[in-house]
């Protein structure tokens, strides 16, 4: 069973690209506070927010990687090609100049694997890529992998496998920590400790720092297939 391991990077879109009604509704829950430094601080908070809701940003940046073979592929964003330089053993560095060909060229592919790894996926990637491939009317291949909660086939969610499915709660045993944490305690490179991380990628794209977005993401991916062995062996019993 082909298994696909992927990250995405997200970057939000301009708030003045939406119309007034739109805009409106976004930061009324800053709106509604007084003027002054807590309702700044309240639009501050929204406005980084709207990197993580798929109606108010979009895919810049997805990387993959077979489990099995190592070999992948990053889809990135970039005004132009020769991003492409990058050298990473096994890995394509593949540009492309709008989010719809990187969506299409992804489910592209996804459409190969009967599973997929990912951390955070349940919550975020997926749901994610599945709103806006909709959204802009692309076609999604592989339509199961939220799948069923509590199993790790279609679709095995190391954030949920690494929590007991949140069987501790916020303060448990369990508790949920984030990639680079769990990374650091077993053991595996940290994709941030290269000093980039997910809160850079907007001020990356503004730079034209596209590669440096690609890396990062397939940094992640990475580190979520050997965190992915290590579940297999010393958790799932998975040989």
């Amino acid at each position: 069973m082909a298994t696909l391991v992927f990250d995405i990077e997200t970057s939000a879109v301009p708030l003045d690209s939406f119309d007034e009604s739109s805009q409106e509704y976004l930061m009324r829950p800053a709106n509604n506070l007084p003027a002054g430094e807590e309702q700044e601080a309240k639009r501050e908070e929204l406005t980084r927010m709207m990197n993580l809701w798929p109606f108010t940003a979009q895919v810049v940046c997805i990387a993959m990687i077979n489990a099995e073979t190592l070999r992948g592929q990053v889809i990135f964003i970039a005004d132009d090609f020769e991003s492409n330089t990058r050298d990473v053993t096994g890995v394509d560095f593949m540009p492309v100049m709008d989010e719809v060909e990187l969506l299409n060229q992804f489910w592209a592919v996804a459409r190969h694997y009967d599973k997929v790894v990912t951390f955070n996926g349940r919550q975020f990637d997926i749901p994610f890529l599945y709103l806006r491939s909709a959204q802009l009317d692309v076609s999604i291949t592989r339509k199961n992998w939220l799948g069923y909660r509590f199993a790790t086939e279609p679709h095995c969610d190391l954030a949920e496998q690494l929590t007991f499915y949140n069987v501790s709660g916020r303060s448990g045993a369990a508790r949920r920590f984030n990639l680079d944490f769990y990374c650091r305690v077993f053991g595996v490179d940290s994709p941030k400790s290269h000093g980039v991380t997910g809160m850079d990628v907007n001020q990356l794209m503004e730079e034209e720092r596209y590669g440096d977005i690609a890396e990062y993401c397939l940094r992640d991916v990475f580190a979520t297939v050997k965190l992915f062995d290590i579940w297999k062996v010393r958790l799932a019993g998975i040989k």
